[in-house]
């Protein structure tokens, strides 16, 4: 009897064990790209190595339409808060402008994804770009995070900081020593590391994530964390070691237009996209690859490869973020999201020392259109755009616990999905109220349901795009779009697309179907209205009276 009952006993113990353990609040990561385009990892259809994003979604999940908001600081407004952009009053780029839906920071009555976590428990931690309020008032310190590290929006330089920038940890900004120097119309200061080697943005950013948890973990064994992990790359300026840019030397030959063929066909093979869907053109920005001199064929090989180089530095920090998460015993109970602010991004960017070789200190460049319309295969556009170039991006979901491996899904998802999916994954509430504010009711919808592989995924009616007159409605499989002509300042016309057939947005319908034209027409108004958006027009036009209003912080 006695033996009966130890069994029972030691029974009942592991059981209450287990329970507890699959009741236990997971830590949860979320790794924010900059800049980088639906097609530029290895899983979704890149010759670039990244065999640690790689191997999080044969592990896990990857979502094949999922939607950021299209720009950088709109994109984090979302996702912060589980809002539009506007309702998070950042539907520009922190514009004093006055106006309900265009501020310089996320209004109070949003709720951050730090807010929340925190008074359900977690350590919460920053580090990278926050990009959201520059003022200090609005810091991440002031919104919920209670480590944080780099800056408000980019230092503007991968080996050390450009002039004007704003150094910050845990909401104070650290004065920064040295010379300045000048290349070409850039001016920066150069960091060294403790050891005397080269500092480097990618790699700062994760060695003080770790360090924070690291952290943590001495004081407090069991309590769950939240970090937000927003790294710079692959943003302009493009810098990178020597040692990465060699492994693409001689890749990028063969020019924009073979390669864009080559990751639209990898993407088939893959299933990210059906085969039926045509890439889309060049764009008209681009010349054929085949035209250019063979000067111009050299330093744009070298400017995709600096790109290549900086996007394989952050997959290898992604990599020694596992291991440490391994050392601390945090990785079986860590859930991991990884996704993109915007498209690729095709601005022309060119102030270095006149002939630095990209990547180099020396240089500050950008890889332009050319390169943005590979990044962004098979679709049209770019960042700024509400076209699927400007606003698809990779997303990647991994937790061993819940997520069977190798899970793809095409069903479709929005940045602003981020806050109830990790409301419930903490086993909190959305607030109704914070620090005596009303807060706006999230738009988005848990995505839980997709990691469990479960029917009961909500989805969404219909997803909205504004921003700077770029427009934009997803209505099932049906899209209505339209670009704003900045050098003619009018918003041209809507153009109308069938997703399902063709998401690479090839073929106008507009004139075709003038009943599903006009209807979302009447959906995209009624949504504006809501939200308090602006035309683009009419703003400019109350920017000028007002004396001109200039975006604060660093793109």
């Amino acid at each position: 009897m006695k033996l009966s009952l130890k069994v029972y006993l030691l029974f009942c113990c592991l059981y209450a064990a287990s329970v507890n353990a699959q009741s236990k609040q997971p830590n949860i990561i979320v790794i924010l790209a900059d800049d980088l385009g639906y097609s530029d990892i290895g899983c979704y259809g890149s010759e670039i190595h990244t065999p640690n994003l790689d191997k999080l979604a044969s592990q896990g999940l990857k979502l094949t339409q999922f939607y950021n908001a299209g720009r950088c600081c709109p994109s984090r407004a979302a996702l912060l808060t589980g809002l539009y952009p506007h309702q998070a009053g950042v539907g520009d780029m922190l514009q004093n402008d006055s106006l309900e839906a265009y501020g310089t920071h996320l209004n109070y009555t949003s709720v951050t994804l730090a807010e929340v976590l925190q008074q359900a428990g977690y350590h919460t931690i920053i580090s990278g770009k926050w990009h959201a309020g520059n003022e200090p008032e609005y810091w991440p310190t002031k919104r919920g995070f209670q480590d944080q590290y780099f800056s408000n929006g980019t230092t503007g330089h991968y080996f050390g900081i450009a002039k004007g920038r704003q150094y910050i940890v845990n909401g104070k900004e650290v004065e920064v020593l040295g010379p300045w120097i000048k290349s070409g119309n850039s001016e920066y200061k150069l960091f060294k590391n403790e050891d005397g080697s080269q500092w480097y943005a990618t790699d700062a950013i994760a060695d003080h994530a770790i360090d924070f948890i690291e952290a943590y973990r001495k004081e407090e064994k069991q309590k769950p964390f939240f970090l937000y992990l927003p790294f710079t790359a692959p943003h302009w300026p493009l810098h990178a070691f020597e040692e990465d840019i060699v492994k693409y030397e001689g890749r990028y030959d063969i020019g924009w237009d073979s390669l864009r063929v080559q990751r639209f066909n990898r993407m088939k093979s893959l299933g990210l996209i059906d085969p039926s869907w045509k890439i889309s053109p060049r764009n008209e920005n681009v010349t054929a690859w085949s035209d250019l001199s063979d000067s111009l064929k050299i330093r744009n090989a070298r400017l995709m490869a600096t790109y290549a180089a900086m996007v394989d530095r952050l997959d290898q920090n992604v990599g020694k973020l596992l291991e440490s998460l391994k050392a601390t015993g945090d990785i079986d109970n860590t859930v991991i999201i990884f996704l993109a602010d915007n498209g690729g991004c095709h601005e022309q960017v060119t102030k270095g020392a006149a002939g630095a070789l990209p990547g180099t200190a020396e240089s500050f460049d950008g890889y332009e259109y050319g390169w943005a319309n590979v990044s962004n295969t098979p679709f049209q556009w770019f960042k700024h755009w509400a076209h699927e170039g400007g606003t698809s991006t990779p997303f990647i979901a991994w937790y061993t616990k819940v997520i069977k491996a190798g899970s793809v899904n095409s069903s479709i998802g929005y940045i602003a999905d981020i806050m109830p999916t990790l409301v419930d994954l903490a086993g909190t509430k959305y607030p109704k109220e914070y620090k005596g504010n009303k807060i706006t009711p999230t738009i988005g919808n848990s995505l839980l349901p997709l990691f469990k592989g479960q029917p009961s995924y909500k989805g969404h009616d219909q997803i909205c795009w504004e921003h700077e007159g770029n427009r934009a409605v997803r209505q099932g499989n049906w899209k209505l779009v339209s670009r704003y002509d900045y050098k003619n300042n009018v918003e041209l016309p809507w153009e109308l697309y069938d997703i399902k057939n063709d998401r690479s947005e090839t073929n106008n319908l507009a004139k075709k179907d003038l009943v599903k034209y006009a209807e979302l027409q009447k959906v995209y108004a009624t949504w504006a209205d809501q939200i308090h958006v602006v035309p683009y027009q009419k703003l400019l036009t109350l920017r000028k009276e007002k004396g001109g209003s200039k975006p604060q912080g660093n793109n």
